[in-house]
C-alpha cells in the first residue's frame, strides 16, 4: 500500500496547536493518521495501570463486536492477555502480538474460548508510556479475510511511533485520575474495600479462596496464559518435571481434569 499523503496531512492538522481533546476526537486523529499510512479492519484503545480493569477510550466497533473485543475483555480475559503482560512490564514501542504471545498462546483454551471469537488475522500495538505507571496500548486489527500486517507496512508503522507518542502524550494526561476514579466508585459500588492491601496480580485473588499455594497459583496463571510446562520452569527457575506435579495436584484440588474446565473457573469468578 503507498502512503496518502494528501490523507497523511490531514490527518496531522488537527494536532497542531490544539489543547487537549475528547478520547473520541484522539482515536479519530489516530485512526486517520493510520489510515494514510497502511490497511486494517479495526481500531481499540485501552489504558492499562497495573492489574486494574483497562480503560477503553477508543474504538471503531459495531455494538455487537464491542461486546467481544471490550466489554467481555475488560470482565477478565484480560488478565490473560499478552498486550496486558506486556503494559505491566513497562515494554514500549510496536509490537505484533505474535511477538508477544507464550509458546503455546496459540493452542491455548484462552485463545480458543475467547480469542478465535475476534476472527482476526493479526493484531498490533503501539504501547505507550503515559506516565504515572500508565501504558496506553493503540491496536490495529486485521480479520482473517484481509491477513496479516506485509513487513514493508509494519516498518511504516515503525516509523510513525514518535508522532503517535506525542499524539497520546498531548492528549490522554492524567489517566491515573481516571484509574484512581475507577477504584472510588467500585468502592462506593461494593466491590471492592476503602482501605487495605491490594493484591499485586489480580489474578492471584481468583485462587485465593480454593486454597492453591502461591507456586500453584503462579503455575495455573503461567498456563491459562498459554505457557508450556518448559517455558514456565524456565520462568520460575524449577524444572519441567516440578511443574507437571504442581499441575495434577491443582488439578486434583479443583476437582477438574482439562484446562477447558480451569478457563471455565476462572472466569465464572468475574461474573
Amino acid at each position: 500500500m503507498s502512503i496518502d499523503l494528501e490523507a497523511l496531512f490531514r490527518a496531522i492538522v488537527p494536532m497542531v496547536g490544539r489543547s487537549e481533546a475528547r478520547d473520541d476526537d484522539t482515536g479519530t486523529m489516530f485512526r486517520q493518521l493510520m489510515a494514510s499510512l497502511v490497511r486494517f479492519d479495526f481500531v481499540v484503545v485501552f489504558a492499562y495501570q497495573g492489574s486494574e480493569t483497562p480503560i477503553d477510550l477508543y474504538s471503531t466497533f459495531d455494538a455487537e463486536e464491542k461486546v467481544i473485543y471490550v466489554t467481555m475483555y475488560q470482565a477478565g480475559p484480560f488478565l490473560l492477555d499478552p498486550f496486558y503482560h506486556t503494559a505491566r512490564a513497562g515494554r514500549f514501542g510496536l509490537f505484533r502480538m505474535r511477538e508477544l504471545a507464550p509458546d503455546r498462546f496459540f493452542s491455548s483454551e484462552y485463545y480458543r474460548s475467547y480469542y478465535m471469537q475476534t476472527r482476526l488475522a493479526e493484531e498490533v500495538g503501539y504501547f505507550i508510556d503515559a506516565g504515572d505507571g500508565v501504558t496506553v496500548v493503540l491496536s490495529l486489527m486485521r480479520k482473517e479475510k484481509t491477513g496479516p500486517f506485509p513487513a514493508a507496512e509494519f516498518a511504516l508503522l515503525k516509523k510513525a511511533e514518535p508522532l503517535v507518542a506525542a499524539l497520546v502524550r498531548e492528549n490522554w494526561k492524567d489517566l491515573s485520575r481516571r484509574f484512581e476514579a475507577s477504584r472510588r466508585n467500585g468502592r462506593k459500588a461494593g466491590q471492592g474495600k476503602p482501605s487495605g492491601r491490594q493484591p499485586e496480580n489480580r489474578a492471584e485473588a481468583v485462587w485465593r479462596d480454593l486454597k492453591l499455594t502461591s507456586r500453584e497459583t503462579a503455575i495455573i496463571d503461567l498456563v491459562l496464559q498459554g505457557h508450556s510446562s518448559e517455558s514456565i520452569g524456565l520462568k520460575l527457575n524449577i524444572s519441567t518435571g516440578t511443574v507437571k506435579v504442581h499441575r495434577r495436584n491443582v488439578y486434583r484440588k479443583l476437582g477438574i481434569s482439562s484446562q477447558t474446565q480451569l478457563l471455565s473457573l476462572y472466569l465464572k469468578t468475574f461474573e
